[in-house]
């Protein structure tokens, strides 16, 4: 029988995920909570890593305790409740001051189901550990980048493409079954999905992170087209960013076409997991549309998918999943909107 999440935790997860949620909600009972688990001890990490609070040094310790913790080499966990109330989304500020709870709920799974849980939370917080080394020091006088597209790569799958792995595990495990042939090409498959959605993430946020001093965008390739990260930070000259840009758009589309074959691999009978990744291939395909066409670098013009566009989608998907064929058409009219 399914392990179900306790209404606090449920209740976190949906205030700290939104989007996400929205996804866990159509998955099949037998692996949502797994996956909702998984998210809430991230976005834990997430949290502590982003602190506004403590320095980087302190930061570091405190992501490194709570690893530790997690992974059960650590007796006991840092103390996060100045972190918890100094939040301004309540729902995160709660999920600091349950943080015992939430680890303590691993051990209710099985144990190969525990081993995907801290396996790949160990891989998403040495990619918050790195990009935590990298970004202590920036600040919006003290830019710092990326240095290439390796280091950019290794990062998506640090944070996204290991929890496609993840994913895939999970399914796998509780689901249905592959030969190993198909089950080896599902994960190559649920790396790119993973990458596909930071990716999309990295490249709508680009001014917030400018803000920071944070340029995800490596500084060779923008030094192979006369740009600086600090050029980034006005808005005009995004015609001359643009073709670097396009291209990072262009491999962002190459992604989510390998996440429509990773669905195209899924059992026709696995409707509900269809759908819940449906739901973020068609609003990351949207969200793609919108970015080739706007100035990225204006803050003013922040991309945002609605939520009645959301509501549509959503919709779309219900109505497409339980017929052949329909998801299919589906996505390759949201792929055709892109590549056109």
């Amino acid at each position: 029988m399914a392990e179900l999440l306790d209404p606090e935790l449920d209740k976190i997860l949906e205030g700290t995920s939104r989007s996400f949620y929205l996804s866990l909600g159509k998955l099949p009972s037998k692996i949502r909570s797994q996956v909702g688990l998984l998210y809430l001890l991230a976005r834990t990490s997430d949290t502590i890593a982003d602190s506004e609070r403590g320095s980087t040094t302190d930061r570091l310790v405190w992501l490194r305790q709570y690893g530790d913790f997690v992974q059960g080499s650590e007796e006991s966990l840092p103390d996060l409740s100045e972190l918890a109330a100094i939040q301004r989304n309540p729902a995160e500020g709660r999920l600091l001051e349950v943080v015992e709870s939430s680890v303590a709920f691993v051990n209710r799974f099985s144990e190969e189901d525990q081993r995907r849980i801290k396996s790949c939370l160990e891989t998403i917080i040495g990619g918050q550990t790195l990009d935590l080394e990298r970004f202590g020091n920036a600040s919006s006088d003290n830019m710092v980048s990326l240095q290439d597209d390796s280091e950019l790569d290794d990062y998506a799958y640090r944070v996204a493409g290991s929890v496609g792995e993840f994913w895939t595990s999970v399914s796998l495990g509780h689901l249905f079954k592959l030969g190993e042939e198909d089950e080896r090409r599902m994960y190559e498959l649920a790396v790119r999905f993973g990458k596909a959605l930071q990716m999309i993430n990295i490249l709508r946020d680009i001014p917030e992170d400018l803000a920071m001093g944070r340029c995800y965008i490596p500084a060779q390739a923008l030094s192979d087209i006369d740009l600086a990260p600090t050029d980034l930070l006005e808005p005009a000259n995004m015609d001359n960013f643009r073709p670097l840009y396009s291209r990072y758009l262009d491999l962002t589309a190459d992604h989510l076409e390998g996440a429509i074959e990773y669905i195209e691999m899924l059992p026709h009978s696995q409707f509900r997991l269809r759908g819940a990744c449906m739901l973020p291939v068609l609003i990351g395909y949207r969200t793609l549309e919108r970015l080739s066409e706007g100035n990225v670098l204006n803050q003013d013009e922040r991309i945002k998918i609605s939520r009645d566009e959301i509501k549509d989608v959503l919709k779309r998907v219900a109505m497409a999943v339980p017929f052949p064929g329909s998801g299919s058409k589906l996505l390759n009219k949201a792929r055709i909107a892109v590549r056109s």
